[in-house]
């Protein structure tokens, strides 16, 4: 049993499963309730954010220190501002909330913390934000698992 519970904090905390995948494999494959595979994926799927959001800045710098990351960086900043800019400044914070909440693939846990890195918002900011999200995530993932299983 405790191997199962490891299983599903690894697979929440991995950034292309995270809760998408970790939700279902704790109902489905190991008969989980939805409060405990709801816990954990969210514990799991909030695991890598403070590591996150404390070492990008490190490796950004380190990235930048070479010309061609450098430029690679800074146009991917420029890119993601540009682009999206308009909507962090007119929702503010609830946008990181939004895309963290929205269980779809690009969006997450992992995709959050960068996204507070490129908009330079704080840690102590950034963590709740996410926080928040991944809680929404976690609570739709939940019962879109639990339809389709009550379908099968």
């Amino acid at each position: 049993m405790l191997e199962q519970f490891f299983v599903v904090l690894i697979v929440a905390a991995l950034p292309i499963s995270e809760l998408r995948g970790a939700i279902p494999v704790a109902i489905g494959v190991y008969g989980f309730d939805p409060v405990t595979a709801y816990l954990l994926g969210v514990f799991g799927n909030l695991l890598p954010v403070p590591i996150l959001l404390k070492l990008l800045e490190p490796f950004t710098a380190l990235l930048r220190r070479a010309a061609i990351g450098d430029r690679l960086v800074g146009w991917l900043w420029a890119r993601t501002r540009r682009r999206h800019s308009a909507m962090v400044e007119r929702l503010g914070a609830i946008a990181l909330v939004l895309l963290v909440a929205v269980p779809l693939p690009a969006t997450g846990a992992w995709t959050g913390a960068l996204v507070a890195h490129v908009f330079g918002i704080p840690f102590k900011y950034a963590f709740p934000l996410i926080a928040v999200g991944v809680s929404i995530a976690g609570i739709l993932v939940t019962l879109a698992t639990l339809g389709v299983i009550a379908l099968l």
